[in-house]
Parts: structure tokens; sequence; C-alpha cells
């Protein structure tokens, strides 16, 4: 399997409420900001190899973000995917990003746009892999099947800790056979996924984020099933920020359709489809996207009145 490095900074950062955010930087450490929201699930360095070659060979900073209840990032339910943007706000500060750009993989899409609505005078643009769709409210997308989730979602946030150390303890059991294991998960994924899935250097950054993300614990994906579940605490129409949205049309987590319903309902959208890939598309074409999320600004402050 492919050698992955370590990142070349991580750390924690202190936010409210006595909780910390883990973090993992790649590329370089005054260039640019790209803040990269993995997956659900995954972690901080659920990055692609691609990615950071760019980072470094651009001079870009690449930023990726543990989630609460992954890593060492402190477990807490947010009361919607909004209020984590104040978290973000404090540790952007601490790590001296004034402006940034985003990449949300997936589950990471709610995050990436909540952050683009909250912070219009820092962010210059969005970039999303496959990002899920609100499940309640006027941005609703009907069907699909994330609304196995929706009828889950009481009982797993009455049960999201103890489930969470169950997810740990069952990782750590297969840990020395991580490799198979995802070979076994790839084998039953579409032609897309497994095709990816078999690349040597995503197989061995998957197990690699894996393996870091779940050392103490792993309740952040069950957060982000409830959290997606509810309000997400802003509407798509107060992202202002330009999003550049792309999405496999054989997707079998999130249909192509839920993509397209978020687009067409951002301000500033474009959607590209990823012809003949599966949910994890995205992740093979990231020179693609971190160019053209570079592309994307910058913005000029926003004034008092909310115009830009």
């Amino acid at each position: 399997m492919t050698d992955i490095e370590r990142p070349g900074l991580e750390g924690t950062v202190a936010v409210r409420g006595r909780r910390r955010l883990s973090f993992a930087e790649y590329g370089a450490p005054r260039g640019p900001a790209i803040i990269w929201m993995h997956g659900t699930p995954g972690g901080r360095r659920q990055i692609p190899l691609e990615a950071r070659a760019f980072a470094d060979a651009r001079g870009v900073r690449i930023i990726g973000i543990d989630r609460p209840g992954i890593g060492t990032s402190t477990p807490y339910l947010y009361p919607d995917v909004a209020d984590w943007t104040r978290d973000l706000a404090i540790l952007l500060d601490t790590l001296a990003v004034d402006t940034l750009r985003l990449v949300g993989l997936s589950g990471g899409a709610p995050y990436a746009l909540a952050a683009a609505a909250a912070m219009p005078d820092r962010v210059h643009g969005v970039g999303v892999l496959g990002g899920v769709a609100p499940t309640v409210g006027p941005d609703a997308a009907p069907g699909g099947p994330i609304q196995l989730a929706v009828r889950l979602a009481p009982l797993v946030a009455a049960t999201r800790l103890p489930l969470g150390f169950g997810l740990t303890q069952l990782i750590r059991v297969v840990r020395p056979i991580a490799g198979t294991f995802l070979d076994l998960y790839a084998a039953v994924q579409p032609e897309g996924d497994r095709r990816l899935l078999g690349r040597p250097e995503f197989k061995a950054m998957f197990v690699d984020d894996l393996l870091n993300g779940s050392r103490f614990q792993t309740s952040a994906p069950l957060a982000d099933i409830v959290l997606f579940t509810r309000d997400w605490g802003f509407r798509l129409a107060d992202v202002a920020v330009p999003v550049r949205w792309w999405h496999g049309d054989a997707d079998h987590i999130v249909p192509f359709r839920h993509g397209k319903h978020v687009v067409d309902r951002l301000p500033d959208a474009s959607i590209t489809a990823i012809d003949g890939e599966s949910h994890l598309g995205g992740l093979g074409i990231a020179e693609e996207v971190l160019g053209t999320v570079l592309g994307l600004g910058p913005r000029r402050p926003v004034a008092a009145s909310g115009s830009s």
C-alpha cells in the first residue's frame, strides 16, 4: 500500500464551551487557505494525495477539520449546522486565516455552505463534491437514501454516544485488517467508487484517515445523521458566495437530482456532472476542483446593509 506522509501540522484549537476542534494542515503555511470538510464518515486526513501535491506545488494551504466526535475534537451535538460556524470562526482566527475557500465532500457540504452563509465577508467561494441536500424545510429535496436517516434520526440522537463507543470498538477489532476490510467494502460498491477505492493512493488515504480519526472516538458520523435531518439553521438563498458543485451522475448515495435541487436554489452556483462516477467521484478530480475554487473571488467586504 502507498506510504502516507503525516500532515505538516496537526493540533487542536480551543473553541466554545471548553471544547476543542482538531485540524491537519497540508501545503504552504502562509498560502491562500482552503478548508476541506470531510465526508460522513471521515476525519481531518480525508484529503486526496493529489490535493496535497497540488497544495505543495501551488503554494496553497489546505486545512482539514475534524468535526466533534472524531479524532481529538470534543464530542458535541450542535443545535444545527449553522451553529458550527461560530466554532469555525474561532479556529480561523487562531490559525490566522483571514479569508478562505471551502471544499465539502458529501456530508461536509452542509458545513461548507453554512460557513459561506455565515461569513460572506471572509469566504471567497465553495466547492462541493456529491453534497447532501436538506431534508426538512422549504429547501428540502424529496426522496433518496437519506430518508432512511430521517427515520432513524430520533433513535440515533438518543443513543449517539453508546453507538459511537461501539463503532470505535469495532474499528479497533478490524484495525489489523483495515485494508482488507476496505477491499470488501469496495467490492460491493458501484463501478465508479470501486475503481477509485482500488487505486493504491486512495486506499492508503482512506485507511490512514479511518485509523487516525477513530483512535479515541467515532460519534461524529452519528451527529451528522442527526443534524442533516434537522433544519440546517440557514436557507440556501442565504449563500451569496459562488458555489461550484461536482456530482457523479451514477451516485447511489446522494442522487444527482439532489445536487441539482440544491444548485437551483443557490444564488450563484453551477453543477458539473461527473460521467459514470458514483459518490466518491469528486475525489478523483481534486486538481480540477482546487483550481476552480481558487479562481473564485476575491470578494469585497460586505457592508453593514448586507450588500457586497
